[in-house]
């Protein structure tokens, strides 16, 4: 190997070690998707505290209510998925069915538990045959509240040094509306007690609904995103697809009650990797664009990743997004600070003309994670 080599190796694997704090990114935000969801059953504070120490910008509870009023963080309200409830005889006959946004779910559901009832639960990998490793924390972790997770985001904001944003969702407001629990009104009030209530706060306020977020916009100054996908359309609102919101003039109609869009990276990218022109049509009106979900496993990465999450994450960017959801926010972490390359496995690499043999044959022999 030349010396110029030997040189670019050493800085290579300098960087697959630490993710360099100058020089960062600051336009392009990540954010922990239910914590480190990749490594730790999600929505645990193990997951969320893991994500923190790995550099995150932000961390995304989901968030659903007890039947005693209490926000907790859980990806849908039935549980039977990412706890061990269907283990537990003494709540056997709480297994029921349910009319979630138009849709029949059969499963037991938070707002059927009292919070004293649902920490009796301990939660559990939700993707055990993709992420077998995560097994391991199974029955270890219990459900956490909103103000667990905002203590653990203080604690750790103290220990660092460094502000750690908070990303939450409200996963099915209308429906929760219906039965007595105004998740909007709730989140809102726990956000302004803990200090959360301008729009410089380190908060981003998601739904894939409309209403509950053009009522948020009358309610708080902190900052709300409205979430799309390729297909289907809002529970509340079933006269509009998300397409149609995504037209220049939903666009624009978004705007005037969000400040971003949580977009499906189909949305964003096309199969070959390029722009599909969405991000910079929103960044116009003004919108941020924080694009979901990236995912490290092979059975999550499209084509155009040739096996390696950090270039969806390039191609985002390029596009115009500003941020993204990762389920390894460690490893967006480092792509998005700059070692892609030294990241990615070297077998990906033998296309790729920047990377030459030299560089190629010090990273096999174990330069590289």
């Amino acid at each position: 190997m030349t010396g110029k080599g030997l040189i670019l190796l050493a800085a290579l694997v300098a960087l697959c070690w630490q993710a360099p704090i100058m020089g960062r990114d600051s336009d392009f935000i990540v954010i922990a998707h239910r914590g480190a969801s990749g490594e730790r059953p999600e929505h645990t504070l193990a997951a969320y505290e893991r994500a923190i120490e790995q550099g995150v910008d932000y961390i995304e509870p989901d968030l659903v209510a007890t039947q005693d009023g209490v926000l907790v963080a859980r990806h849908e309200n039935e549980i039977s998925g990412t706890t061990d409830v269907d283990q537990r005889p003494e709540f056997a006959a709480r297994l029921t069915t349910r009319m979630i946004d138009g849709e029949a779910v059969t499963g037991w559901f938070t707002e059927d538990f009292t919070l004293a009832e649902l920490r009796t639960l301990r939660a559990r990998e939700r993707l055990p045959e993709i992420r077998p490793a995560n097994t391991a924390f199974d029955g270890l972790y219990q459900v956490p509240t909103l103000a667990e997770i905002i203590a653990l985001v203080r604690a750790k904001e103290a220990e660092t040094g460094r502000t750690i944003g908070l990303y939450p969702e409200i996963k099915h407001p209308t429906y929760f509306a219906g039965i007595g629990h105004d998740l909007a009104a709730m989140l809102v009030e726990e956000l302004h007690a803990a200090g959360y209530d301008s729009e410089d706060a380190p908060v981003f306020i998601q739904s894939f609904e409309i209403g509950p977020l053009v009522r948020l916009d009358g309610m708080t100054d902190l900052r709300l995103v409205q979430l799309v996908s390729a297909a289907g359309g809002p529970a509340d609102r079933p006269d509009v697809t998300y397409p149609e919101m995504l037209s220049e003039t939903g666009l624009v109609e978004i705007a005037r009650y969000a400040d971003g869009i949580g977009a499906a990276i189909p949305l964003l990218l096309d199969e070959t990797g390029g722009s599909t022109g969405l991000a910079s049509r929103a960044r116009a009106e003004g919108l941020d664009v924080h694009a979901w979900t990236l995912r490290a496993e092979e059975p999550f990465l499209p084509p155009a990743a040739m096996g390696c999450e950090g270039r969806i994450l390039n191609a985002l960017r390029d596009a115009g997004a500003t941020g993204v959801f990762a389920d390894s926010p460690g490893r967006a972490v480092a792509f998005r600070d700059g070692s892609v390359a030294a990241l990615c496995a070297a077998s990906d690499w033998e296309d790729d003309p920047v990377i030459g043999p030299d560089l190629r044959e010090g990273l096999s022999a174990g330069g590289a994670q």
